[in-house]
């Protein structure tokens, strides 16, 4: 009796995903591999655009240009982003033995070596 309850919660299972299979095949183009290409381009340009025409506000790039170089006294660097984890990215380590300032490919904060004579 447990074995065909558990037969039958498997088949259910089965008719389930199924069906969210054929569902996704209605509703998307063959060609799509994820959600994501469900979301029109028009939406995407539009948005774009508008951000675009609102020069008042400075772009991230700006934003990040703006803050100064950091100083460290060693020659790798540990960037997180952030103090807080849940706000940071991946830790990369940064290596500083160039003159010019070495920059996270994360978050664009630059790191420079202070040499100290």
């Amino acid at each position: 009796m447990a074995m065909s309850r558990r037969t039958q919660g498997i088949a259910m299972a089965i008719s389930f995903v199924k069906s969210l299979i054929i569902q996704r095949s209605s509703i998307l183009p063959a060609s799509s591999r994820c959600l994501s290409d469900a979301v029109s381009s028009e939406v995407v340009i539009s948005h774009t655009a508008k951000w675009m025409q609102d020069t008042s506000k400075k772009s991230p790039m700006e934003l990040i240009n703006e803050v100064p170089p950091i100083k460290v006294e060693g020659r790798i660097v540990a960037c997180e982003g952030d103090n807080d984890p849940a706000l940071g990215h991946p830790i990369e380590f940064i290596c500083l033995d160039l003159d010019e300032p070495a920059i996270c490919k994360y978050c664009g904060l630059r790191y420079v070596q202070d040499h100290h004579h």
